[in-house]
């Protein structure tokens, strides 16, 4: 399966959803243990927590597997290293160097009104 980062944040950005990637990291859980724990946490029905247990199936951070009648989830780790990659590669591109770029601009631009407000001359750049 294809591990979006896209799927895979937009997944995140559910309190709910959050909380069962807590719960099932600590280790593999049948569908009704999620499913009274997140109602322990929130109030929310068990179609609820169904959709929120698609979603994150969907977006490939959980594995289901049967055991019987029970459907046992685990953590994706495959969906967790293309989280952290996406995430590692921001750190390797040039914006660190644009946000320090706009912060050299914005005290550059303090330093002017200031000297502006004393009447002062401002430095050159």
């Amino acid at each position: 399966m294809e591990h979006s980062p896209a799927k895979i944040f937009d997944a995140l950005g559910d309190p709910v959803r959050r909380f069962i990637l807590e719960l099932v990291g600590a280790g593999e859980l049948p569908a009704g243990s999620i499913v009274a724990a997140v109602q322990a946490f929130t109030s929310i029905s068990q179609p609820g927590v169904s959709q929120h247990l698609k979603v994150l199936r969907d977006a490939g951070l959980l594995g289901v597997r049967a055991e019987g009648t029970r459907r046992i989830y685990a953590i994706d780790p495959e969906a967790t290293r293309a989280a952290r990659s996406w995430l590692a590669a921001l750190g390797e591109q040039p914006f660190a160097q644009s946000l320090d770029a706009l912060a050299t601009e914005i005290a550059r631009g303090k330093r002017e009104r200031r000297d502006d407000r004393r009447g002062t001359t401002a430095r050159p750049a």
